[in-house]
């Protein structure tokens, strides 16, 4: 009992003595701290509130987690909220994702879709999955994709190795296909074995030479990996339209700079455009010429604003033939957001998918190029709701990115561009990856695939048509700014004339 006193004395002298040491510790730091706060000149808050100030920036720091978790209501936040990323977050666990005494979204601001049920919808037995879409049908190697929802341009080096590896894997169990991105074709892209859409962005990484040009010898080695469906030339993209693909330089491995033919540990930046491409002539060139190389569909990506170039490449690709055509558009909506891009132009510039993606089928259909040229949309469609009203609005194909970082686990911790993310998705922090695992992901990537699917098909059922491709313009209607709701086709109806933008 003694020795167990004695004990119990030493630990206790122990630890006042470290808590004094702690306390000494502390005040040393607070009057160093009060002794830089005072004496500097850069910040008014500090200078007038030595240490205190100093929280100021602590809570603006944790306010984001705060409110996301404990103050924001379920459908607050941006830009995804809370409700969209639980029903994304249970879909891919595979769990019962509904929901009990109501929906929680208000169905009365202006813009809001509301589907249109058929008083008697198709039996069960009668419906099925939507068709398959031949795309490049001019092309030696066209491609015929069925998939309503695939993965939108991500690339490795923004993405991590796990991540890539387990969108790699879940794409191909889906079977959906995945877009590279404009990082360029690394191995980890074919992994999985799924069809891949290679991105060919405006520095060519993966396909371009010493001086930066597009390299048609690197174009038919990537072209050869039987994986790589199909060519895509991007243009422009929803974060940064007029801007450049931007990865930091703490992201800029080895490996990465390697694949992108680029120098390591430097940002890594793209031009603002195809230094090659100033016109819509130049354009259908460029199309042409990747084609003939690749013998696969060739489309580009673009984010709307002036559409008169869109007219314009209608006009030409009818004087030339319709053979000359891009054999897709992936349209990005102006509110697309992954990875690191300037406030101004991610908050301000570029036409939303709302509108954009009904103009362009219009266009496509007035030129008389509807059934030629297919199209892709992407911009914050991660839900069957939104993935149904693209399909109203007439699109062949939808696309997603950030439903599918959140299918891998993306808390919306909005580091992206930090390289620190938590999750290990955007960071290449060995440590930080260790989290993620590409076998377990995978299978939250295929059973989020077929959440989808089986979403989009009820909202399809209901209107009373068998797929998802059978949707039309009159099955959905938004509401206004009197409480109405009016037919998208009213709306967005085919027109014969609308004056042309710069």
């Amino acid at each position: 009992m003694g020795a167990f006193s004695q004990f119990t004395m030493q630990s206790m002298d122990y630890l006042a003595t470290l808590f004094v040491f702690m306390i000494g510790l502390a005040v040393v730091t607070c009057i160093v701290l009060f002794i830089i706060d005072i004496s500097q000149t850069h910040d008014a808050v500090r200078r007038n509130y030595p240490v205190i100030g100093r929280f100021r920036y602590l809570f603006s720091t944790l306010g984001e987690f705060f409110r996301q978790y404990f103050f924001a209501m379920d459908r607050e936040e941006m830009p995804f909220n809370r409700a969209e990323r639980e029903w994304v977050y249970k879909s891919s666990e595979g769990v019962d994702n509904t929901v009990a005494f109501g929906s929680t979204r208000n169905l009365t601001p202006v813009g809001t879709p509301i589907f249109v049920n058929c008083p008697f919808p198709p039996l069960d037995e009668e419906t099925g999955m939507a068709p398959p879409v031949v795309i490049g049908p001019h092309c030696p190697a066209p491609y015929e994709a069925q998939s309503i929802i695939n993965i939108s341009a991500m690339s490795f080096g923004a993405l991590s190795v796990p991540a890539v590896k387990a969108l790699s894997k879940g794409a191909k169990l889906a079977n959906c296909w995945y877009n590279t991105g404009e990082g360029g074709l690394a191995p980890y892209h074919l992994s999985g074995g799924c069809d891949i859409v290679f991105q060919i962005g405006t520095a060519k990484y993966g396909v371009r030479d010493a001086n930066g040009n597009l390299c048609e010898d690197k174009l038919r080695e990537v072209a050869a990996h039987d994986e790589v469906k199909m060519f895509e030339i991007k243009l422009s993209q929803g974060a940064k339209p007029g801007k450049g693909g931007i990865l930091p330089a703490e992201k800029v491995t080895k490996e990465i700079a390697e694949i992108r033919g680029i120098p390591a540990h430097k940002a890594s930046i793209s031009p603002n455009r195809h230094p090659e491409v100033d016109s819509v002539t130049d354009l259908i060139d460029m199309v042409v010429k990747v084609r003939e190389v690749v013998g696969k569909p060739v489309g580009i990506k673009v984010v709307i604003g002036a559409y008169g170039w869109l007219e314009d490449l209608c006009r030409e690709i009818k004087r030339r033939g319709p053979k000359c055509a891009p054999d897709f558009i992936t349209i990005d909506a102006g509110d697309g957001g992954t990875g690191a891009a300037p406030m101004p132009l991610m908050d301000n510039v570029g036409l939303t998918l709302r509108e954009a993606l009904p103009m362009v089928i219009d266009i496509l259909e007035r030129e008389g190029l509807r059934d030629r040229i297919k199209v892709i949309c992407s911009g914050k469609l991660i839900t069957p709701a939104e993935v149904a009203w693209a399909y109203c609005a007439g699109t062949d194909f939808v696309s997603s990115a950030r439903g599918f970082m959140f299918a891998l686990g993306c808390i919306q911790s909005l580091k992206c561009n930090k390289n620190t993310c938590p999750t290990g998705i955007t960071t290449h922090d060995r440590r930080l990856q260790r989290g993620l695992d590409p076998a377990d992901k995978a299978v939250r990537v295929k059973n989020f695939v077929g959440k989808i699917r089986y979403g989009v098909g009820i909202i399809a059922h209901s209107c009373g048509v068998r797929d998802p491709r059978a949707l039309k313009r009159y099955h959905v209607r938004i509401v206004q700014h009197d409480g109405r709701s009016v037919p998208l086709d009213q709306l967005y109806p085919p027109a014969k004339t609308r004056r042309k933008a710069a």
